[in-house]
């Protein structure tokens, strides 16, 4: 069963995700925009997606509902129970990139797709500091000297390895 906690998790991984509830409600917002709600029940998860999605979603999801303000289809809810952590995942970050402004999406996009060796920093950090370094903007070895070890580690896959190995970058070059 999936649960509000991994909602909390994948909704918070997206760039620039934020909580954004308010007097218990939960949340998750990009530069202001919602695009995930758990219900105050805890029951339900609100996505806010496209036309498109939103009817996959129902083909999917026999037991989903159409969220609507007024007559204008906004989104989708789905009962938590009836939605495995894979497909939580997926409607959450379809639902993110519909709400983040364009050149988010785009940024976010190209750092998945960057891969170790790529621009100037070393291809022994692995695929997973790569794309976390990406996804911050990061891809020289400038940039990476601008952080502190802490900074650095605090980017989800980038781990003391990959700190070290970026440290001997910047010491071999200077």
């Amino acid at each position: 069963m999936t649960t509000a906690r991994q909602l909390r998790q994948t909704a918070l991984s997206l760039p620039e995700a934020e909580d954004a509830g308010q007097a218990g409600r939960t949340s998750y917002a990009v530069r202001g925009a919602s695009f995930a709600a758990l219900t105050n029940d805890g029951e339900h998860v609100q996505l806010w997606l496209s036309g498109d999605d939103v009817d996959s979603v129902l083909a999917e999801h026999p037991s989903a509902e159409r969220l609507t303000r007024g007559t204008l289809v906004i989104g989708a809810r789905l009962r938590l129970a009836d939605i495995n952590g894979q497909q939580l995942n997926h409607w959450v970050r379809r639902a993110w990139k519909h709400r983040a402004p364009k050149r988010l999406v785009a940024s976010a996009e190209a750092a998945a797709r960057a891969e170790p060796g790529a621009g100037e920093l070393p291809a022994s950090i692995g695929r997973p500091a790569t794309r976390a370094l990406a996804e911050a903007g990061i891809t020289t070895l400038d940039g990476v000297a601008r952080l502190s070890d802490a900074e650095l580690s605090s980017l989800h896959g980038v781990g003391p390895k990959a700190v070290a190995i970026l440290r001997r970058a910047i010491a071999e070059r200077s």
